[in-house]
């Protein structure tokens, strides 16, 4: 059974063009109709799946930072105690880091998880909603040039795509289908723009992160404290 992410995936890449060519060989929009539906349908499933995963998102990385705040504690008072010669104090101390360390690493290896599925699932929500919004634009732009083709008595022909409204030889026919095509054409150059800078914005985040963490092992290592403005 296809998971959530897959349907989405399936509607996003929808050929727009193939849709607006079979809703002119029925003469009628109702496989457009279908579409939407269908989209619609999958984009409430979508954000009740992100909206779930967010609160998990949130939960492992309230965990994470919890666990690895009580190492970081035990790891300073370990030094303490080995200072001041209380051996066996130390060695227990150093038992319950290894084990909060580890907890700590579980936690964070399930938060990154996690966000990186948060974040497909936000980034499929915005493609579907752009690509929902084409459809329905062009479902009315479709619709007028078929009740045109049919007040001008046209529907004798056979129009099967956009291709075949260039032979119409209808100006006013010929013209909106041009037009269609064109917003079509750039309805999914702005969806892959759009895609592009939610990918960029996805990848420096969590470069970002990792390069925090890196930088915090290094400061807390050379006992620079909490932070570089410390």
């Amino acid at each position: 059974m296809p998971s959530l992410l897959q349907k989405i995936n399936t509607l996003i890449s929808a050929n727009v063009h193939a849709l607006v060519d079979s809703a002119l060989e029925a003469n009628s929009v109702k496989v457009m109709d279908e579409y939407i539906r269908q989209s619609e349908r999958n984009l409430d499933a979508v954000e009740d799946a992100a909206a779930t995963i967010g609160g998990t998102v949130k939960t492992l990385k309230r965990k994470y930072e919890e666990f690895a705040a009580a190492a970081e504690k035990l790891d300073r008072d370990i030094d303490t105690l080995l200072v001041r010669g209380k051996a066996d104090l130390a060695a227990a101390a150093q038992a319950e880091l290894n084990q909060k360390q580890q907890m700590a690493q579980e936690y964070y290896e399930q938060w990154q998880s996690q966000e990186q599925e948060y974040r497909r699932m936000l980034d499929a929500k915005l493609k579907l909603e752009a690509k929902l919004t084409t459809i329905k634009q062009e479902r009315e732009h479709l619709k007028a040039l078929m009740e045109l083709v049919e007040a001008k008595e046209l529907t004798t022909k056979s129009i099967k795509s956009l291709d075949d409204l260039a032979g119409v030889g209808d100006e006013d026919v010929s013209r909106l289908g041009d037009q269609i095509r064109a917003r079509l054409d750039r309805e999914e150059a702005r969806l892959e723009m759009a895609t592009t800078d939610v990918r960029d914005q996805i990848d420096e985040a969590i470069g970002t992160t990792e390069i925090e963490l890196q930088l915090e092992e290094r400061r807390q290592r050379l006992g620079l404290g909490g932070s570089a403005d410390a």
